[in-house]
Order: structure tokens, then sequence, then C-alpha cells
């Protein structure tokens, strides 16, 4: 089959390799949940090498992410997982990391909102979890691209852009906690949230 391609995983890919290699420098394997075209997991698993990158989508997402990892095989990258957040149970892993890009802003609220609860509740202490898109900060969008792109996303029946209040309001009582707030590209956030003893 032809392989699925997102220009904005073209756009995007670089700068936030640069920042995975500082945040990951210690971990030894990464889930990433919706791996959509499954170019971030050929790009970024063998420049993170040995870590262990393992792919999970929505079975319909599998082909496409397959063609690509066909391509481009790497010893440390696997085959997607079968993972629909709010259908599937947490992936059988030893995951010390999650990487997700791109993907809170297309599930339902209710949806977001469990993937990071299972999150915080899967992630080993110490653990990290790289979470990459649009955010609106303190109930404001950060552009107006980012304000025409929400629009656009509820129109067509996604769940939109997430503050980050919101998302720390869904992790309050756990042991998952905003570490850092990265700005990148294209009025784009990289939140890094690890979890604490």
């Amino acid at each position: 089959m032809s392989k699925p391609f997102s220009q904005a995983c073209e756009n995007n890919k670089q700068p936030i390799l640069q920042f995975l290699r500082v945040r990951f420098s210690n971990v030894r394997h990464v889930l990433e949940i919706g791996s959509g075209t499954g170019q971030h997991a050929v790009y970024f698993a063998p420049s993170l090498s040995p870590i262990v990158w393992q792919c999970s989508d929505m079975p319909h997402n599998h082909a496409g992410i397959n063609a690509w990892i066909d391509e481009f095989p790497c010893d440390n990258l696997r085959r997607p997982l079968n993972f629909t957040v709010g259908e599937d149970d947490w992936p059988d892993t030893q995951a010390d990391a999650v990487f997700t890009a791109n993907t809170t802003h297309i599930m339902q609220p209710q949806q977001a909102r469990l993937m990071m609860e299972m999150v915080a509740e899967h992630l080993p202490c110490g653990g990290v979890f790289c979470q990459y898109g649009p955010f609106n900060i303190d109930g404001q969008y950060t552009s107006d691209s980012n304000e025409q792109f929400d629009l656009h996303l509820k129109a067509q029946g996604y769940g939109g852009i997430r503050d980050i209040n919101e998302l720390q309001d869904w992790l309050a009582g756990t042991s998952l906690s905003l570490g850092q707030r990265v700005q990148m590209p294209a009025n784009n956030q990289l939140l890094v949230w690890q979890k604490m003893p």
C-alpha cells in the first residue's frame, strides 16, 4: 500500500526529536499513543536507540504505520499495538515513558481525560510523559490560527484544543504533574509531565 503522509509530521519531527533526546535520555521503553501515519516513529526510533519505541493506535491506522516500518525498519522499533482510548486496556508494555503528538485535540474531552488518567496510573515512578500539540493557556488561544483550527476541529466533530489548566485539573490527586512547558514551532507546545513518588 502507499504510505500515509502528514506534512505536519515532516515539519515538526526535528524540533521534537531534539527535545526528546534530552527528556528521554534516561528511559528504556517509550509507548507512543496514537502513532498516526507512523512517520514520527520511524524518525525517532533510530535516533533514540537503544530505547525501545512501541507504536500504538486504533486498528484502522495499523496498515499505514506498518508500511512506514516496512520501508524504514529499525531494531528498536516495535509494530503497533491495538489501543483505542475508552475501549482498550492499557497496552501490555514495560514503558517508563509515554509520547503522544496531536492526539489530545482530536479526542473528545472524556477520552483525553481518560488517556491522561491512564498515563498517570500506569507510568512507573520517575516516568516521563511528553505531550505535543496546540494547547490554550489560561483560557486563551495562543494565536489566531489556533482559534481558527479549533473552530474547524469542532465543526468536524472533534473535541478541540484543551486548556493546560484543564489538563492539570484532570490530574489533581494523581502523582503526575506538569514539570515543563516548551514552546514549539507553529504555535504548538510540548508538555512534559513527570510521575512523582
